[in-house]
Parts: structure tokens; sequence; C-alpha cells
């Protein structure tokens, strides 16, 4: 499935890459997400989880929170939202983070940095 150019192509601003493919896997605690760049990542639901858009772990404004305790989180569901992010729901009760395609792109090509920050900090 193609779709038109948006505004931005038609005056030489780049297209962000947009996903092909969310796939959650059968154990529920990885979600895979494909970019159109052919680029693919596996990020775990913990990950998802203590990384999340939300105010909650984004600190309403202040100092981004630490979340713990979330290894063994599981993904309950995916919800579209427009046509640029998907709301997760976790085993938790947590869904109010809206990850957008830039996010999740973000959170795959920079996981190991991020990921090395968040455990740092959970210390």
């Amino acid at each position: 499935m193609t779709s038109p150019a948006s505004s931005s192509e038609a005056v030489g601003h780049q297209k962000s890459p947009w996903p092909t493919e969310l796939r959650l896997n059968p154990g529920r605690d990885a979600l895979s997400v494909a970019f159109d760049t052919g680029e693919r990542f596996t990020l775990s639901a913990e990950y998802l989880r203590v990384e999340s858009p939300s105010a909650e772990v984004r600190g309403h404004g202040g100092p981004k929170q630490i979340v713990r305790g979330k290894e063994e989180v599981q993904i309950t569901g995916l919800e579209p939202v427009g046509h640029y992010a998907v709301r997760i729901l976790f085993d938790d009760g947590h869904d109010s983070g809206l990850y957008s395609w830039d996010l999740l792109l973000k959170l795959g090509r920079e996981r190991e940095r991020i990921w090395a920050e968040y455990l740092k900090a959970r210390e």
C-alpha cells in the first residue's frame, strides 16, 4: 500500500520512516516493529513500559521518573491512534502512553544507549 506524498515532501522535506508492521510476539513480552527503511526492531515489553511517553513516566513536566519492577510486564493490547501512533496497553494497567512512529524508531535505533542509561539510573 502506498500513500500520497505529503505537502512537506513536495517542498523537499525528508519523509519520516513509516512502520510497515507491528507484531506482538506470542509471549506478549515483546513488540516487533518494521519500517519502510528496512529496519526492524524487537522491543521488550519492559523497555517499552519504562520508556513510556506518558506524563507518569515523563515526570509531569519535571524530571523523568525511573520506573521499577516491570521485568515481568506484558503487553495486553495495541490500539491505533490516528495515523501517527499506537497506544500500548500493559497488564499492570498502564495505558496512557502514545507511542508515535518516530518514538518507536528512536527506541529501536537507540536501544543500547537508552537501556544502559535506564539500568544505570535504576541502581
